[in-house]
């Protein structure tokens, strides 16, 4: 397959050549540098099978229901299998291997310092920048959001509230109480540690809603990343909203999961009312995403096991199957995109970078890292635009420290076409026949495994050298824990307060 085109044309020439191609509709020429506040909303866990507009019959989930009603929505759209990969993807426009980030802890979660991040291109292009969540993507001072081309940070440490792990990845102290974990957490807000009260999603809402109103009020274009740590387990949600799953009889644990996706789902709903209020839908793109495929596939109800709704994907989480990795994609920008549109071209999340900088009229400075994504600005201008076939390379990652990669260069791996899905380098599914991958076609096409076999040598040997966190020693303390226990000794941990124009 040739390299996309798109990838290495200048913003200029790309702009000609879409013009040129037919791709941009009358209406909505000029989305290249049309300066839209974006707000993406990706929560930890959730998969195909947690929304009710996707088949699920047990949840309650009404705002994102409504949401994706009137959204453009990418059908085809993957992430990474776990989580620290997929944001990395999402900073840095290329595979998450390329960052340096092969695990999820282990120094292999920290996203390499070489790296530019979108939000250091859209903060050049004038764009204040906040994420409001997890990071998860080093721990210590060089590695933080703000250090990355965030002018705004509201976050917990390590991968999940209260995770602790040898070398730097770890939470703040109070947060590792097992004790009410999701309430009343310490947050880093920016340069300062701070104590907040209630349950995490609804702090970390609040905090994004209070910074978005402020970058309204003084009509300053904005990107806001929201990155709630919820379904992530441990399984903690307020009572009010688990106690419905209890009464029906499930254990604790989908309880939990269920009634934190149903707090998310009220928390979008906030946002939606919010934007309204402030009349805002017009000049925002909002979207609403998950960080990789559904954990949390089964549980008990009334003693017996039971397996969750799956919106039909026979894996999830960590794995290179779809369902590891083929999510919820959900694109609202009134009045520009399409509402009850969907998308069937391949995409994926190493696609925002360049997407997003085009949207904003930012340049990508020279010399930066080598973007693997394409603009989803044709499909986004023209759902029905003609969409080159691409590869996309997926892998688990998480082999022991200290093993060598190419051991497992092969375990829990993938390559991606608009049609086939080619798994562990032996299993090969044709996905628009077969999309939840019941029946191995190996046999029958041992051309296109011949060809894939290729592109996935070739794009493994060129990732190998960029896997710089491999040999990487252990941090010999926490820094997130030497940082509160040094600001608790000098000036102590004040309480956050909510901007009260948007509870």
């Amino acid at each position: 397959m040739n390299k996309p085109l798109l990838n290495i044309l200048g913003l200029g020439i790309l702009s000609i050549l879409l013009t040129a191609c037919g791709t941009k509709s009358e209406e909505q020429a000029g989305l290249a540098g049309s300066r839209p506040n974006i707000i993406i909303v990706m929560t930890d866990d959730q998969g195909m099978g947690d929304v009710t507009a996707l088949g699920n019959t047990l949840l309650q989930t009404p705002n994102i229901d409504r949401f994706y009603g009137v959204s453009t929505r990418f059908t085809e759209f993957h992430v990474s299998p776990t989580c620290a990969p997929t944001r990395s993807a999402i900073m840095s426009g290329r595979h998450e291997f390329r960052n340096g980030v092969t695990h999820t802890i282990r120094e292999r979660e920290r996203m390499a310092l070489s790296t530019t991040t979108i939000a250091e291109v859209l903060n050049g292009a004038g764009y204040e920048t906040g994420i409001f969540g997890k990071w998860h993507l080093g721990d210590e001072d060089e590695y933080q959001p703000y250090s990355r081309g965030f002018t705004e940070t509201f976050t917990h440490g390590a991968g999940g509230i209260g995770q602790s792990y040898e070398g730097s990845c770890a939470d703040f102290p109070p947060n590792q109480e097992k004790e009410g974990r999701y309430f009343d957490n310490a947050i880093l807000h920016n340069d300062t540690i701070v104590k907040t009260k209630g349950f995490c999603t609804d702090v970390f809402f609040q905090a994004a809603l209070g910074w978005i109103k402020e970058q309204h009020d003084s009509s300053t274009p904005y990107f806001t990343y929201i990155t709630p740590n919820a379904p992530h387990g441990p399984m903690i949600a307020p009572d009010k909203y688990k106690q419905r799953f209890l009464d029906m009889g499930y254990d604790a644990g989908t309880a939990g999961r269920y009634g934190m996706i149903e707090n998310i789902d009220h928390n979008f709903g906030v946002l939606m009312d919010k934007l309204t209020e402030w009349d805002a839908w017009g000049n925002t793109l909002v979207i609403f995403m998950t960080d990789n495929g559904q954990a949390g596939r089964g549980g008990k109800l009334n003693g017996k096991n039971v397996t969750h709704w799956t919106a039909g994907f026979k894996t999830g989480k960590g794995s290179p199957y779809e369902g590891g990795t083929h999510v919820p994609a959900f694109w609202r920008w009134e009045g520009v995109l399409g509402e009850g549109v969907d998308i069937n071209g391949l995409s994926a999340h190493i696609d925002f970078f360049h997407t997003f900088a085009i949207l904003a009229g930012a340049t990508i400075p020279d010399g930066i890292q080598a973007i693997d994504g394409k603009s989803l600005l044709p499909l986004l201008e023209d759902p029905h635009a003609t969409w080159e076939d691409r590869h996309l390379f997926f892998h688990r990652g998480r082999w022991d420290k200290g093993e060598d990669p190419n051991e497992s260069k092969f375990n829990e791996c993938a390559v991606r076409t608009q049609r086939w899905r080619f798994v562990n380098n032996k299993e090969l599914y044709d996905i628009i026949a077969d999309p939840f991958e019941k029946v191995d076609v190996s046999a029958e096409h041992p051309e296109v495994i011949a060809d894939l076999r290729i592109v996935y040598d070739q794009w493994w040997e060129e990732t190998l050298p960029f896997m710089v966190n491999e040999d990487a020693p252990y941090s010999p303390t926490h820094p997130q824990v030497e940082r509160y226990n040094k600001q608790l000794a000098d000036k102590g941990i004040p309480e956050w307060t909510p901007n009260p124009d948007v509870l």
